[in-house]
């Protein structure tokens, strides 16, 4: 993975401790504390992979003598039976951190799987399928590397990436030239400005006003092709607010230059991947 090990391992320990708190009443009592076990994981659908290092480190971070054999990698596409990955570790730490590594791993493939069907559907077009800060408290991260895995690219990871004027950024400080024109007094080079607009007007004023990159929100898809064509190569275009995968391909062929969606982090479903004890039944 790219992130860090110890802001991955944070996430992870959070987790853990959320679930086991200080005994695992079935686990515990049921088990004697030596007995070792093999375990492993199995798609029980077709998608793509992802979260699967995070997973494995579930249980590295719970028993030091974890061992682990990949078979499947992050970014590869599953088909339902695909054995992912098998390992040998603590009976009762297997356990403990089942539930752990699976929601990690489910909602992480979930999100790439997602991506993938979206990338595909605007393939052939120029649009960028992207994410949003519509994601879940603490996980972004991991959720931004997931959407990377699925095809997609980065929105911003936080409000110092990028200056972004929405609609209550412009109401509250008298419009969007008045808004641009002050940012750009304080703001770095390095620094670019991205308004939210709501209708052709807007879409002028904001050009006129020298925004770096222009949204296009909730816009129906004859408003945003004439956007485009407003806009030309003056300014980099978005398409946001109300695009589904039912609808996203019509978006990418008004011509616009990102589609940002907030559903692949937020709403997104958990993709099927089971922990099974015992000898793999399946193959790689």
């Amino acid at each position: 993975m790219i992130l860090p090990q110890f802001y991955v391992d944070d996430i992870i320990l959070r987790a853990l401790k959320e679930d086991i708190h200080y005994v695992d009443l079935a686990s515990d009592y049921l088990i004697p504390e030596e007995q070792e076990d093999t375990a492993y994981f199995v798609s029980k659908a077709d998608g793509v992979l992802c979260g699967l290092d995070v997973a494995l480190r579930t249980f590295e971070l719970l028993d030091k003598d974890f061992k682990a054999t990949v078979y499947k990698k992050d970014g590869d596409v599953l088909k339902k039976g695909d054995l992912i990955a098998e390992f040998t570790g603590k009976t009762t730490l297997l356990l403990k951190g089942e539930r752990t590594a699976l929601n990690l791993l489910q909602h992480m493939s979930g999100i790439a799987t997602a991506t993938a069907q979206a990338v595909e559907l605007v393939k052939g077009t120029k649009a960028q399928v992207t994410d949003t800060r519509k994601t879940l408290p603490s996980l972004r991260a991991l959720q931004k590397y997931a959407v990377t895995c699925g095809g997609g690219k980065n929105h911003r990871f936080n409000l110092s990436d990028g200056a972004m004027l929405k609609d209550n950024h412009i109401d509250a400080s008298g419009g969007i030239t008045n808004a641009v024109k002050k940012l750009r007094g304080k703001l770095g080079h390095m620094v670019k400005i991205e308004v939210e607009t709501r209708d052709l007007d807007e879409v002028r004023e904001a050009l006129a006003a020298g925004a770096d990159i222009i949204m296009l929100d909730n816009m129906s898809c004859d408003m945003m092709k004439e956007a485009v064509e407003i806009i030309g190569d003056k300014a980099m275009t978005e398409a946001s607010g109300g695009i589904t995968l039912e609808t996203i391909a019509d978006a990418a062929k008004t011509g616009v230059d990102i589609i940002s969606l907030g559903a692949l982090t937020h709403s997104v479903t958990a993709f099927d991947i089971s922990m099974k004890m015992g000898k793999p039944s399946c193959k790689a």
